[in-house]
């Protein structure tokens, strides 16, 4: 079974109606497999993935960027894993943003992912980004007092300037060559109590568990309203959002990796074309490299070759 278009449901195209809502996490869309079945089809995409990553890295043109947004326990972590298995980590790159530090809190709040951006030819994963200054920031005031602007610039309006300072830089990006994919995993407040359960019951998994991560479950609800207002202010054709059911960890793979490769196969990428001058390079490198093996009848390749060559002039 192929997965085209599987993405394309989830992707948010009239973000003036979206509603959180409309979207269950446990949609699946119809597709009735099991988890084998599920494990096949990843494994056939992130070929395809891999495929399109090998030509994006020698064409070196157009640069990705996947931003991943989610609740706690969502799966970001092993959506992440599992979809770029696949891919050459020479053009990969992986940025996990949390806390700010003391020299990024001295920057404007776009500063530390830009200077994380991907350059040209690579696929960069951002786990966490610029959106946390819409959600974090506005759910914990005492985390926007600490950011340092001067109070004037801090009034009523700063959430709407921030989502116009966002929409504005991923124009930019997108003029330049970004191709920009945003996914926010929506994981249910049951599903997300369930795994949390696992970290703890799990010695393998405690690791995982942060105490801050049920205080921050409290706000689940408000989190939510959040999301649904920047999906709306942020979701645009040049870097849309894609709102991915996470309760069923195999489904949430499997899209993320459809828009990946149906958004990739949109930019035309082929391998880089050589001239006639170049041509004629390559052949007098492999004249002078198979000149240098020996043939199976004893004589040198480079005989067997000249005969070729000017057998054909």
């Amino acid at each position: 079974m192929k997965l085209e278009k599987l993405a394309d449901r989830f992707r948010i195209d009239k973000p003036d109606s979206f509603r959180l809502a409309d979207i269950d996490p446990r949609d699946t869309a119809g597709l009735d497999i099991d988890k084998d079945e599920a494990k096949e089809m990843l494994k056939d995409s992130i070929q395809r993935l891999s495929d399109l990553q090998d030509v994006l890295y020698a064409q070196d043109r157009w640069a990705v960027l996947a931003i991943f947004q989610a609740m706690d326990a969502a799966g970001k972590d092993g959506v992440i894993k599992h979809v770029m298995s696949g891919v050459n980590p020479q053009g990969c790159q992986v940025y996990s943003f949390k806390a700010p530090s003391t020299l990024e809190l001295d920057h404007d709040f776009l500063w530390r992912t830009t200077v994380a951006m991907p350059e040209r030819g690579r696929i960069g994963i951002f786990n966490r980004s610029y959106y946390e200054e819409v959600l974090v920031v506005r759910a914990n005031p005492k985390i926007l007092a600490a950011q340092k602007m001067p109070p004037s610039l801090v009034g009523e309006d700063i959430w709407e300037e921030r989502f116009e300072d966002i929409r504005n830089f991923e124009k930019y990006q997108a003029r330049n060559g970004t191709l920009m994919l945003k996914f926010f995993l929506h994981v249910s407040k049951n599903e997300q109590a369930k795994r949390f359960l696992e970290r703890i019951d799990d010695p393998s998994k405690n690791w995982k568990f942060n105490k801050g991560d049920v205080a921050e479950r409290k706000n689940f609800d408000e989190y939510m309203r959040y999301y649904e207002e920047l999906i709306r202010e942020t979701s645009r054709p040049n870097a849309p959002w894609f709102v991915v059911p996470a309760d069923r960890k195999w489904f949430t793979r499997l899209v993320v990796v459809s828009a990946l490769i149906e958004a990739m196969e949109s930019l035309d990428l082929h391998y880089p074309k050589v001239d006639q001058s170049i041509r004629a390079e390559l052949q007098e490198a492999r004249l002078a490299l198979a000149a240098e093996l020996p043939a199976k009848n004893g004589k040198k390749n480079g005989d067997k070759v000249n005969r070729k060559s000017a057998a054909k002039s």
